[in-house]
């Protein structure tokens, strides 16, 4: 009786061991080492650095308050766009919370009588760190921002088209542009009476 039970149980124990080494360190071990060798910057976190310094990723959204910048979606996650507490609000249609939110998010984006605030400005996404805005989302804040840093509004468009990402495979997703990315090359965009000074 004992040797029936000790020859089921050591199968299963060489098993459990066997898989737990394939799948619990060969198999994400080759995966990381594949990543890391065909797909570096990706597997890294997709970091933006500027010299030494890390200043973000462009898989997360940053907070960008003053005039001169975009701004990204507003964020429920943590205080607002806090990477290591990423969730939604969880706030339904009928919320008085979410209405008063949204409503102060309406008010700050000022008056727009002949052009509709885009939803994506004034809603938070699922994660509260979606780094995209819609391109029409970035386009309402060309006055803004060219007002803020003495830039014509035509120069700024042509920024933000340069900086649209189209659908993966074409038809994948949804046009978008990443906030940091634009907010990093608006910064290096010349000030006007820097282009016309002699």
């Amino acid at each position: 009786m004992l040797n029936d039970f000790t020859s089921a149980i050591r199968p299963a124990v060489v098993l459990t061991i066997l898989f737990a080494l394939l799948l619990g360190l060969a198999y994400p071990a080759a995966l990381t080492g594949v990543g890391q060798l065909i797909f570096p910057y990706q597997a890294n976190g997709s970091l933006i650095r500027d010299r030494d310094r890390v200043v973000g990723s462009e898989l997360l959204a940053q907070r960008f308050e003053s005039p001169r910048y975009f701004h990204p979606r507003p964020s429920a996650a943590g205080a607002g766009y806090e990477a290591n507490n990423s969730y939604g609000s969880n706030l339904g249609p009928t919320s008085q919370a979410l209405h008063d939110r949204v409503k102060a998010d309406i008010e700050k984006l000022g008056p727009s009588p002949d052009v509709s605030r885009p939803a994506d400005l004034v809603t938070t996404s699922a994660s509260g760190l979606d780094p995209h805005l819609s391109p029409e989302a970035a386009f309402f804040q060309v006055a803004r921002v060219s007002k803020a840093r003495g830039l014509e509004a035509g120069d700024v468009r042509v920024l933000i088209e340069k900086h649209v990402e189209e659908p993966l495979l074409g038809f994948l997703g949804e046009p978008r542009v990443n906030v940091l990315l634009l907010n990093r090359a608006l910064d290096r965009l010349p000030r006007q009476g820097a282009r016309t000074a002699p």
